[in-house]
C-alpha cells in the first residue's frame, strides 16, 4: 500500500476517456508476460554480464514497458556530464516512476524493502540491483547508506526517493535528510529531478498516481485504462554537497523540486506543503546550478525539451 493520506480527488478529465476493457486485458497480458521476460533476464543472463551491459539492458526493457502502457516521456535537461559518483533524487508519485527514470537514466533505486515481497517485482528489482532499507528498524540504516557509498564510490549512479511516501503529485512532502548522508560519505554531486504526470492540458493526472488508499492492483488497472500516458522529468538542479549538512542539502533538494514542478514549497512543521513563497535556502550558485529550477507548462512548446518515445 502508499503511504501518503487519501484527500480528495479534483477532476480529472483523463477519465473522461478511457480504453475497453479488452485492450486492457491485452496489455495486463503484455506486462505480465515482460515481467517475467524480466525475471528471466536477471535471473540468468545478469550474472554474466558486465555492470556497464547490466545498466544498457534495464534501460532497454524500461523503455519497452513504457512503451506497452502508451507512456511518453517528455525530458528537458539532462544528466551533468563527468563521472563523478552521482545521487540522483526525485519526488515519488507513482510505481511507474522507477521505470521512468530507468529509460533516461539507468540507475540502482532505494526501496522499502516491503517490494522485496512483492510477487514478480520483487524477484526483479532485486536481481536488477534495487538496494533496500528497512524503515522500521534505524540499525538498518548504516548497512544502506553503507551499499549506497559502494555503489557511488564505483560510479554507479543512484537513485532514491527522499519522501519516503509517494503523492498524487500535487504536493511535494519534506525530504528525509538522513537518505542524503552517502553523498557526503562518498563525495557525491547531487542531482535533483522533478516528475509529474500530465493530461493534455497541462493538469496532474491524478489516475497515475500510487497513493492515498489506492490499492497497487486499482493503481495498476487504471493506468492500463489510459489511452496515452504522460510524464514529464525535469533534471532541476545540481547541488554541490562540499561545506553542507545533510539537512541543508535535503532542504535545497526539497524547494527546488517544488519550484521545479511550480508546487508549493514543504512547510516543516506540518509536513505538507506551505506558502509557495516562504522563505528557503538559496539552490546552488549559477556555476553549479545546470538546470533551470522553473519548468515551463507540460503542453509549451521549449527547444531544450526531448522525448523519449517508444
Amino acid at each position: 500500500m502508499p503511504d501518503s493520506p487519501s484527500r480528495p480527488r479534483p477532476y480529472d478529465a483523463a477519465r473522461d476517456k478511457s480504453t475497453p476493457r479488452f485492450i486492457r486485458f491485452f496489455r495486463l497480458t503484455r506486462l505480465l508476460l515482460h515481467l517475467l521476460y524480466g525475471c528471466f533476464y536477471v535471473g540468468v543472463l545478469f550474472p554474466f554480464f558486465s555492470r556497464h551491459r547490466r545498466f544498457r539492458a534495464i534501460r532497454r526493457w524500461a523503455r519497452q514497458m513504457l512503451s506497452m502502457l502508451r507512456l511518453r516521456v517528455e525530458v528537458r535537461g539532462s544528466l551533468p556530464a563527468g563521472e563523478a559518483p552521482t545521487l540522483i533524487v526525485s519526488n515519488h508519485v507513482s510505481w511507474l516512476d522507477i521505470w521512468v527514470v530507468n529509460a533516461v537514466v539507468p540507475v540502482r533505486f532505494v526501496a522499502k524493502s516491503d517490494i522485496r515481497r512483492w510477487p514478480v517485482v520483487g524477484f526483479l528489482v532485486s536481481n536488477a540491483g534495487t538496494i533496500f532499507i528497512e524503515r522500521q528498524k534505524k540499525q538498518d540504516t548504516f548497512r544502506t547508506n553503507r551499499a549506497i557509498v559502494q555503489a557511488l564510490t564505483r560510479g554507479e549512479h543512484v537513485a532514491i526517493f527522499p519522501e519516503g511516501m509517494t503523492t498524487d503529485g500535487t504536493e511535494v512532502k519534506p525530504f528525509h535528510a538522513s537518505l542524503f548522508q552517502p553523498a557526503l560519505g562518498a563525495g557525491a554531486r547531487v542531482v535533483v529531478t522533478a516528475l509529474r504526470y500530465v493530461n493534455r492540458d497541462g493538469s496532474a493526472n491524478l489516475d497515475a498516481a500510487y497513493a492515498g488508499d489506492r490499492s497497487l492492483w486499482e493503481s495498476v488497472w487504471l493506468i492500463l485504462a489510459q489511452p496515452v500516458l504522460e510524464a514529464e522529468l525535469i533534471f532541476a538542479a545540481t547541488i554541490d554537497v562540499r561545506a553542507k549538512t545533510r539537512r541543508e542539502i535535503a532542504r535545497e533538494a526539497e524547494v527546488l523540486t517544488a519550484d521545479a514542478l511550480r508546487l508549493p514549497r514543504p512547510d516543516r512543521r506540518t509536513g505538507t506543503a506551505g506558502d509557495p513563497q516562504a522563505a528557503a535556502p538559496t539552490a546552488s550558485s549559477p556555476t553549479n546550478n545546470l538546470y533551470p529550477a522553473q519548468s515551463h507548462p507540460a503542453r509549451e512548446p521549449d527547444p531544450t525539451l526531448t522525448s523519449v518515445r517508444r
